[in-house]
């Protein structure tokens, strides 16, 4: 029974928990301005090519603002981010050498993973016009930080996050270039990357295609910063970083919202309900066997009562329906009948 008495300050921290590592992408409030950013949600990707002489390696960074990325059918767990990745970034290599293609590393870059190993993904948001950079200053947008990544997974792995900066641009949605799905590169196309890359290498460098040509998100940098915390840089331009967007009842940021990404007033009103039925429920166990010693149904507050709810149940719906039976026959007379 100490049991449930230890996990009472775990579930009254729940509500608090949950708001510190979620990112609610329906309503981010900052400096009194508001941002709907729902419409951008759902998978994303980016990509990262470099030519690694005589090797081609392709980071295809992919990331979901609104709920975390879902699992791919048929495809083994360690070659895809950990659950609860809302950022994941995958390195293929292609070894022209002997015509292979391998994935070379997994990165979790940023995600909630409270649950598995503590870290969660502390959104930090920023505000462009009110950054104290001098470049953003006359920048509308935002400047969301996520974190809780790490790669690799071990003790001695290097903290990751992701810097996107959506950037006010009221004639882009943000949607702009995935309009269809990603097409996975297969070896014939590398190869013929590293053959026009090993022609260009000596000038100013080698050509390599531009595989996020058209999209509203563009891949800035991945790298190390001074604390050996690989941060990936992002850019998304969009109308629904514009300021005043979210309030203008034209603007269609409440379309495509994702069922899972948002805390409405009845989601917290059935956490605050049951945190309290609880409390009550443990506290009371908790009094029952330390004053009685008692076992069983017999430690719940108001065991006997609960016992008895199925059969009070049974003997209203028994009466309601024998009402309403009773009503049925419109000749019929209460009390005694004239003889």
């Amino acid at each position: 029974m100490p049991s449930l008495w230890h996990t009472l300050p775990t579930l009254l921290l729940l509500p608090t928990a949950i708001s510190a590592v979620t990112f609610d992408c329906n309503h981010v409030r900052i400096d009194k301005q508001s941002f709907d950013l729902s419409a951008l949600g759902g998978p994303k990707t980016v990509h990262h090519l470099q030519y690694l002489q005589p090797s081609i390696s392709n980071t295809t960074f992919t990331l979901d603002i609104c709920s975390p990325l879902k699992r791919t059918k048929d495809v083994p767990k360690s070659d895809e981010c950990s659950s609860g990745t809302r950022v994941c970034g995958i390195e293929r290599i292609y070894n022209e050498a002997d015509n292979s293609s391998t994935i070379e590393r997994v990165i979790s870059v940023a995600g909630e993973y409270a649950t598995r190993n503590g870290r969660s993904m502390d959104p930090e948001v920023t505000r462009l016009k009110g950054s104290a950079s001098h470049a953003d200053s006359d920048q509308e947008g935002l400047r969301v930080e996520l974190h809780g990544g790490k790669w690799p997974e071990t003790r001695d792995g290097s903290l990751q996050k992701a810097i996107i900066e959506f950037r006010c641009d009221k004639d882009l949605t943000g949607n702009e270039g995935f309009e269809e799905e990603d097409k996975v590169l297969d070896v014939n196309s590398y190869g013929q990357m590293a053959r026009r890359a090993s022609d260009d290498e000596d000038d100013d460098g080698p050509s390599l295609p531009d595989l996020d040509k058209g999209k509203s998100l563009q891949f800035n940098s991945y790298k190390p910063d001074t604390d050996d915390i690989g941060v990936l840089r992002l850019t998304w331009k969009t109308k629904f970083a514009c300021e005043g967007v979210a309030n203008d009842p034209k603007g269609d940021g409440k379309k495509n919202k994702s069922p899972n990404s948002h805390w409405g007033i009845f989601t917290w009103f059935i956490i605050i309900l049951f945190l309290l039925v609880a409390t009550y429920i443990i506290f009371g166990s908790w009094l029952n066997y330390n004053r009685y010693g008692a076992r069983g149904w017999d430690l719940l507050p108001h065991g006997d009562a609960i016992r008895d709810v199925p059969y009070v149940a049974k003997e209203w719906v028994g009466g309601c329906i024998d009402r309403v039976k009773g009503g049925g026959g419109g000749g019929e007379r209460g009390g005694y009948s004239a003889v």
